[in-house]
């Protein structure tokens, strides 16, 4: 437990993960007693703490390449102070493809020209001058997004962290919530040895976000989460300065991660009951068999693998807003692949719907997108 935890906030936010620290400073910074509940004893012991993040700014839909835009300055300014060094590392995007796929180069080059990033189509030749271990006997062509970076993750979320307890918001750890109800105008949080009155709960829970709301009387909206496999590689290739390669068809992506090693994915989206998640040996196969496919750089054994939990809404928009059937009820879930890289803007969004203000553009364009109203009540 960190700081004295009062029994009466303004609001509890359920999870420690990035979208539920992000949220208690966005609140806390302007003037909301925040408490942070968290049932792990590390805050970022799932998605967050498992992510691989790259910034990419046109990836996911329309809503979410406006909230990774809305997000960059505050990362590339190292959360306006809040961190000790750089969050980015500058990383391109190089999207490869074999014969067949031009189709899903042209849909690379339409999404970034969504959101002005500079990109471009590249030959074969080119395409191995800036990665020279793809294979040219697979390879046919590729695009190149501009403007890439790698994400801090840790030093991200202990920035938002920081900032919290620094505006006074207090975080329990070890702290799940055993039961949510609603009396007398207040939320009752019962957290085990205390029971925390609020007026806003915000359900940042992750994969859990659906448990919670029934737990709470609240009708869930739909989140899927799914596994994704990460594992790293050793490698004799100097690789210093090479870019993220991602198939076009999203079936892989790896990329250097240190002196001598790389970080590999199969891209995987497998359905899964929200859990501790472990990484399955016939994806860490296919991830293997696709990085070899495409490339010579022959893996035949792993350093290391994990697996994370990414959570959708059905629509694959994260959903942002109070609920409808539920006073006081605030969602912060279904980020899925942007929870990184979308934290600052969806904070920010989060703070100003539960204070009542205006969210400027063009954030305010998008809240009914996110609303959790979008979906169908019974």
């Amino acid at each position: 437990m960190t700081g004295t935890v009062p029994r009466s906030v303004d609001a509890v936010v359920v999870g420690g993960g990035i979208a539920g620290v992000s949220a208690a400073w966005a609140l806390a910074r302007r003037g909301h007693r925040v408490a942070v509940v968290e049932r792990e004893a590390s805050l970022a012991a799932h998605s967050t703490g498992r992510s691989a993040a790259q910034f990419l700014a046109s990836y996911g839909g329309p809503a979410n390449r406006i909230l990774s835009a809305a997000s960059r300055p505050f990362l590339e300014s190292g959360a306006d102070g809040l961190a000790g060094s750089e969050l980015l590392e500058s990383r391109n995007v190089l999207w490869v493809a074999p014969t067949g796929f031009e189709e899903q180069l042209t849909a690379r080059i339409a999404a970034n020209q969504t959101t002005g990033t500079p990109c471009e189509r590249l030959d074969a030749a080119s395409a191995l001058g800036l990665c020279p271990v793809l294979d040219p006997a697979w390879l046919d062509g590729g695009v190149i997004e501009y403007g890439g970076f790698d994400i801090d993750v840790a030093g991200l979320h202990q920035a938002f962290l920081h900032g919290a307890r620094a505006e006074g918001a207090a975080v329990l750890r070890e702290h799940g919530v055993r039961a949510l109800d609603r009396r007398d105008g207040c939320w009752q949080v019962d957290v085990g040895e205390r029971v925390l009155s609020c007026a806003t709960v915000i359900n940042a829970a992750g994969a859990w976000a659906d448990e919670l709301a029934l737990m709470a009387g609240v009708r869930p909206v739909g989140l899927q989460p799914y596994r994704r496999t990460v594992f790293t590689f050793a490698s004799r290739h100097e690789s210093a300065g090479w870019p993220l390669v991602v198939g076009a068809d999203e079936s892989f992506y790896f990329k250097p991660e240190g002196a001598g090693q790389f970080l590999a994915s199969p891209a995987d989206e497998h359905p899964i009951d929200a859990c501790d998640v472990k990484p399955h040996e016939i994806d860490v196969a296919a991830g293997i068999e696709s990085v070899n496919r495409a490339t010579i750089l022959d893996v035949r054994s792993v350093r290391s693998t994990w697996a994370g939990l990414r959570t959708f809404a059905p629509d694959r928009v994260p959903v942002v807003g109070f609920d409808p059937g539920a006073e006081g009820f605030f969602w912060c879930a279904g980020q899925g692949g942007t929870g990184i890289q979308t934290s600052p803007a969806i904070a920010s969004l989060v703070a100003d719907l539960i204070g009542g203000d205006a969210p400027a553009a063009p954030l305010g364009g998008i809240v009914a997108e996110l609303s959790p109203e979008r979906f169908p009540r019974q």
